[in-house]
């Protein structure tokens, strides 16, 4: 429909989304990549042992910390998430990446001091920690 609206402005938006998946691309593929050799190496029962649902608290924290660690955008992140779940990993153990993984940015910490400041970046990041395994539990008791 756009097309036979305005042909000029669906080309140029076509051109600029072919840029953006450009240079996401190599992203995309080192982030798979390296899922993939993790998965390779990681064993499902390690995966579970780490991560499982009997690895309780101590699993939980784990991932959190992973979770707040890691950079990894929200699209990669999920089919992240259902390869540990088919693997062994429990339900609040991933809840509880997922939570930190976007809500809490250690790596991101400098810039977002940068642009707020230090007290509002800190008290936002912990809050966000905390409300992660508070999710995580309320996962746990609904799927548990």
């Amino acid at each position: 429909m756009s097309f036979f609206k305005n042909k000029d402005k669906t080309l140029m938006a076509l051109k600029k989304a072919w840029k953006s998946f450009d240079n996401i691309l190599p992203q995309l593929l080192s982030i798979i990549i390296v899922i993939g050799v993790m998965l390779a190496i990681l064993s499902p029962e390690s995966v579970s042992k780490l991560a499982g649902s009997e690895s309780g608290g101590l699993g939980m924290l784990i991932a959190a910390l992973v979770g707040s660690i890691t950079l990894i955008p929200g699209f990669v992140a999920f089919p992240l998430a259902a390869a540990l779940l088919e693997n062994g990993a429990g339900f609040m153990q991933i809840a509880v990446f997922i939570s930190t993984l976007m809500m809490v940015g250690i790596v991101t910490l400098p810039l977002e001091i940068r642009y707020f400041d230090k007290k509002a970046a800190i008290i936002r990041n912990s809050l966000a920690f905390v409300f992660s395994f508070i999710v995580a539990i309320m996962i746990g008791v609904v799927l548990g």
